[in-house]
């Protein structure tokens, strides 16, 4: 992901009242990771990675903020459960979304 690609991410985010602070955190987390790994829309997570990056320190409120971004249409996770490999979180706005 280049770096104009996750500014404008960011400048989606921002126009939406809906979102908090704890999705923020998540959100750059999640953008954070994809723009390490080199990606712009399937990013490998794991929700310990996700926590550390977000300072989110409680389960109950990672738990609710995640799933209010899969519902708000930010972001689909599909989960992997073999320890040898990660989940994965598609972002599934647009650059162009919402401007």
């Amino acid at each position: 992901m280049r770096l104009k690609k996750l500014l404008n991410y960011l400048s989606i985010l921002e126009k939406d009242h809906r979102l908090n602070v704890w999705h923020f955190a998540l959100l750059s987390a999640i953008l954070c990771l994809a723009y390490k790994q080199g990606h712009t829309r399937i990013i490998k997570v794991s929700r310990s990675k996700i926590m550390s990056l977000s300072h989110i320190s409680t389960f109950p409120t990672y738990h609710k903020y995640f799933k209010e971004l899969q519902q708000m249409g930010y972001i689909n996770y599909r989960p992997c459960y073999h320890p040898g490999y990660r989940s994965e979180v598609e972002i599934t706005i647009k650059p162009h979304d919402l401007s």
